[in-house]
């Protein structure tokens, strides 16, 4: 197995040297390692060009992590790819565990993320989407055959959250499998304070109805499934306004937020299903540009 690591980092330059520290001790030499960069402002560039176990360090100036994953695509070499975010530590078991399933012909795998406060619905339970079964997947630790991923032809940069969401439902629409190994495990040695970040109702929103739309057309899944999410949103900050945590105004705001960002991710999610009518749905994938890195430093 030829293994490259993409890993993305935007202005967490310790944590990151923690992240490429465990990369070093805990895969072979041969591991090719990709960080991408950008655009961070805590001198990041300068310590990962100092460091020689960073093979390439490819800068953007996207704040968005899709175009931080195919920037990284763009110049792996491995025939299998692991995608990384640089604020978690691989564990002792994590190589054993990319090996031992690409080995046995495994198309993705991913596994157990620690220290964060969101988790991915439960992984040995797929969902069904108008009648496909979805495996859903964290971006931020999972690897890949590369032949999926230029199938995939990488990730869908119109996407600014959930993008690991959309490839995994076209990851099955393609027929490709994802396992699940606890094994293949990430932690974060920065604690949390128990706080929770507020929520981008907007983004997430225009992700959803955007994601099933492209990928379904107008099926009355899409429909379903927006309003649904919509739905249970609505009651949960409907207790938050009880309890005093929201006010009705910013209740109010956060709707017209979804109402107004799902309908223009279902508008968007139409088109992009017409641009692209190939069973991979990515008219934003690799291929539709090559402008992502503003600078390289290549030490192959």
């Amino acid at each position: 197995m030829e293994l490259s690591v993409v890993v993305s980092t935007l202005n967490d330059r310790e944590q990151l040297l923690s992240c490429l520290d465990a990369l070093a001790d805990r895969t072979p030499d041969s591991t090719e390692v990709i960080v991408v960069n950008g655009p961070s402002s805590d001198g990041t560039t300068g310590v990962v060009r100092e460091r020689d176990d960073v093979d390439v360090l490819v800068e953007i100036s996207d704040r968005n992590q899709n175009v931080s994953r195919n920037a990284g695509l763009e110049v792996v070499t491995g025939d299998v790819v692991a995608f990384l975010d640089g604020e978690y530590v691989v564990e002792r078991s994590w190589y054993g565990a990319v090996e031992g399933s690409i080995g046995a012909e495994t198309s993705v795998i991913t596994g157990p993320i620690t220290g964060e406060r969101s988790v991915v619905p439960d992984p040995g339970t797929p969902q069904t989407v108008a009648g496909r079964r979805v495996t859903l997947f964290a971006g931020d630790n999972v690897a890949f055959d590369r032949t999926v991923l230029d199938a995939l032809d990488g990730f869908d940069e119109y996407l600014t959250v959930d993008g690991a969401r959309d490839c995994a439902h076209r990851v099955a629409g393609l027929g490709f499998d994802v396992h699940w190994d606890g094994e293949m495990a990430v932690r974060s040695e920065v604690g949390t304070d128990g706080g929770q970040t507020d929520v981008d109702w907007g983004r997430r929103y225009r992700a959803l109805s955007y994601r099933l739309a492209k990928n379904y057309g107008a099926h009355p899944t899409v429909l379903g499934r927006t309003v649904g999410s919509g739905i249970r949103d609505g009651f949960s900050g409907t207790r938050r306004i009880l309890s005093g945590d929201v006010t009705p105004t910013m209740w109010a705001t956060d709707g017209l937020e979804v109402v107004s960002n799902a309908a223009g991710g279902f508008r968007d999610g139409i088109r992009a299903r017409y641009r692209d009518r190939s069973a991979r749905r990515n008219p934003n994938g690799v291929s539709a540009r090559h402008d992502r890195a503003v600078r390289k430093y290549d030490r192959r």
